[in-house]
């Protein structure tokens, strides 16, 4: 089994984008990232690896703030609540990293992108991309 430190930053937002997902169903933080980063290992006894539980947490404490500032990029006419629950969620991580957290910004779009390829579809992952780029400040 690869070790918490040794794990891909890919990996573990993909871990986070589906505790975030959990969480919209009801669970708290702990459980819902221990089934996500469990859940295809045979050891379920693991140390979580501390970049989930940050990612987790801080989208989680912030989620309000988040979707407001999702919401002013958004077209006229547009709601958060038109978004599917992917697009929230991969859109809520995506500013949460490029605003608050050491991701390199174009590495948290890109890494957005990426999910959003996995989790929903072609369309899906150009309007993560348009939005998010409106958060690139081109400090990193």
């Amino acid at each position: 089994m690869t070790s918490p430190l040794l794990e891909s930053r890919r990996e573990l937002r993909k871990c986070a984008f589906q505790a975030l997902m959990s969480l919209e169903y009801g669970s708290d933080i702990e459980t819902a990232c221990r089934f996500a980063y469990t859940h295809d290992r045979e050891d379920d006894e693991v140390k979580l690896p501390s970049f989930l539980i940050n990612l987790v947490t801080g989208v989680q404490a912030q989620k309000e703030e988040l979707d407001k500032q999702i919401t002013q990029h958004l077209k006229a006419g547009w709601t958060i609540d038109r978004l599917t629950l992917v697009e929230k969620n991969l859109l809520r991580l995506g500013v949460f990293e490029i605003t608050s957290f050491d991701t390199p910004q174009l590495v948290a779009v890109n890494e957005a992108i990426e999910l959003a390829k996995s989790f929903s579809d072609q369309k899906s992952a150009r309007f993560i991309n348009g939005l998010l780029s409106q958060f690139v400040t081109g400090e990193n």
